[in-house]
């Protein structure tokens, strides 16, 4: 890794004629974290990732990868990334060893070394059974799981992935968050779009929230000081609902479930909470949060803008 790792971009923007895709972001994401972009539709996460990665060139602000800015050192910052765009395109004609030997050599890797790193790579996405067979062949999720291979070809500092777990199945899910925290334990900066928010809480460090172009949020997703809505159900929700009236914090009827929803701070304070109720005679059932740390600071961040 570079002393000056890992990624940033300051004031950054880009317009498309009159539309401002990507009115004024910052974001930091650092080495050794994989980091969650999270926006709605149309709020410019793509546009800033390939700015990123150096297929667009910004408007205004600054942007350095791993150390090298993607606009004035183009090659040094994309040989120090790697890119996984949400559509993966392949070349129909090649099988899926010979895109990646096509990919290496691209990045100046020799054809011993190329063909060895894409043996390697297609076992890590298992792949290998796949390996020369053509790329059409390939469904939509052995497709993604070749876009990550070929993301990784040159061992890169950074990388960026948009929309990585589309298509895969359940399995390939719980294999893609175990190599992207295995990739970051390694060093790594990982910036992960997606809309699949509870399996980036448990995947992702750290969290920047983007919106109509701009950065409205960042976050640490182990930040246990900010309050989040959990859900309590007793085997007498009357009798629940008076103890909460007379002791707990406030609540409200969870719109489509039987529980009601309680705004907590942290693992101690639901405890406590939980300790409380069952010592007042109250039969709780269950107390758990209602929904990811990601998910819920999404809405919030949402109900807050309307």
């Amino acid at each position: 890794m570079t002393p000056d790792g890992g990624i940033r971009a300051q004031g950054v923007r880009r317009s498309f004629g009159p539309v401002h895709a990507v009115a004024d972001v910052d974001l930091v994401a650092a080495p050794g974290r994989v980091t969650a972009l999270i926006g709605p539709n149309g709020s410019g996460k793509t546009t800033l990732l390939l700015m990123l990665a150096g297929l667009l060139t910004p408007d205004a602000g600054s942007i350095r990868i791993a150390g090298a800015d993607p606009v004035t050192e183009s090659y040094v910052a994309r040989s120090r990334t790697g890119w996984m765009p949400d559509v993966f395109g392949t070349w129909d004609s090649l099988t899926a060893r010979e895109v990646l030997t096509t990919v290496a050599a691209a990045y100046r890797l020799d054809a011993a070394a190329g063909r060895d790193r894409a043996s390697e790579l297609l076992e890590l996405v298992h792949l290998l059974e796949l390996a020369d067979q053509p790329a059409h062949v390939l469904s939509r999720g052995q497709k993604q799981r070749l876009g990550l291979a070929r993301a990784l070809v040159h061992d890169p500092d950074v990388l960026l992935l948009d929309e990585p777990a589309s298509g895969l199945d359940p399995r390939s899910r719980v294999d893609l968050r175990v190599l992207l925290r295995h990739l970051a334990a390694e060093g790594k900066t990982i910036l992960v779009s997606s809309h699949v928010l509870t399996e980036l809480d448990e995947m992702a460090d750290d969290a920047v929230f983007i919106s109509g172009g701009r950065t409205v949020d960042t976050r640490s997703v182990a930040d246990a000081d900010r309050p989040r809505e959990w859900r309590v159900t007793g085997l007498d929700p009357a009798a629940l609902a008076v103890w909460l009236d007379e002791n707990g914090p406030a609540y409200h009827q969870e719109a489509d479930g039987p529980g009601l929803l309680v705004k907590l701070t942290g693992d101690a304070e639901a405890a406590a909470l939980l300790r409380s109720a069952v010592e007042g005679g109250v039969a709780v059932s269950s107390l758990a949060p209602a929904g990811g740390v990601l998910e819920q600071a999404y809405l919030a961040l949402e109900e807050e803008r309307r």
